[in-house]
């Protein structure tokens, strides 16, 4: 079984975003809705973000040629596209020489009807909905027009069984969202919807930070190597960011 798995697997969450920074405001401001006009595939990174995503792309570079990603998937949205292109830059990746594909099943977890809203805001304006969610939990609750976190692993599921089946053996670099990396985390260590959600509650997914698996060489699988890994950013002196997804639902 483990011939069938890529011999790396990192999971990289895109660097800070300008959606993260109109969150954060907003929320501090008290206000029901986040101020920001892109659609949600289109938020760039903020200015923060780039250089995360150029700094995390050294530690890359860094690495030794036979240790490097060999394929890149990344999620369509903006932030990732250009965290991706960053990340590349930094780490003198050629696109020549790493495949680099875009794959709209990385995308991130869509959230309907509560786009753009703040915690104030959902319960304002769907008090029903903010208290179906709290009964019914994030794992399963999908906001009208939007999707659960099981619907995002059923889709993780057919990505994973094509990375497996097209690139066995191969290091392997996906860059996306918050979501993405937990519900990955799900699938990859047989997890539980109540230790995926306990790790949730530990706190956000750092922006830029690296979940990554080896190969284990005994053929169980793929084994934890890396869990949010954010030394590269310290040691640059770049500031760690671990802001919500600017467009999520919050946290109950």
């Amino acid at each position: 079984m483990s011939q069938t798995w890529p011999r790396t697997l990192w999971i990289v969450r895109h660097g800070q975003s300008a959606g993260n920074v109109a969150r954060d405001a907003a929320e501090a401001s008290g206000l029901a809705v986040i101020d920001i006009a892109e659609r949600d595939i289109d938020v760039p990174l903020s200015p923060l973000g780039r250089e995360q995503a150029h700094v995390l792309g050294h530690w890359f570079g860094d690495l030794p040629p036979g240790q490097q990603p060999q394929v890149v998937l990344t999620s369509p949205y903006v932030r990732a596209r250009e965290t991706t292109q960053l990340l590349m830059a930094g780490a003198g990746l050629s696109p020549r020489k790493v495949r680099v594909r875009v794959d709209e099943r990385l995308r991130e977890k869509e959230f309907g009807i509560l786009d753009r809203l703040t915690v104030r805001g959902i319960r304002e304006k769907y008090p029903e909905l903010s208290e179906q969610r709290l009964h019914v939990g994030k794992f399963y609750f999908r906001p009208p027009g939007g999707e659960s976190w099981c619907d995002v692993i059923l889709r993780l599921r057919s990505l994973l069984e094509m990375v497996s089946r097209e690139h066995a053996g191969e290091r392997v670099l996906v860059v996306a969202h918050q979501v993405i990396v937990n519900c990955m985390r799900y699938l990859l260590e047989c997890l539980e919807e109540h230790e995926i959600l306990a790790l949730d509650r530990q706190g956000d997914v750092p922006n830029c930070g690296v979940t990554s698996y080896q190969r284990d060489p005994n053929g169980i699988g793929l084994v934890v190597d890396l869990v949010n890994f954010v030394a590269p950013l310290r040691r640059a002196g770049a500031p760690v960011t671990t802001e919500p997804d600017a467009l999520a639902a919050p946290k109950p």
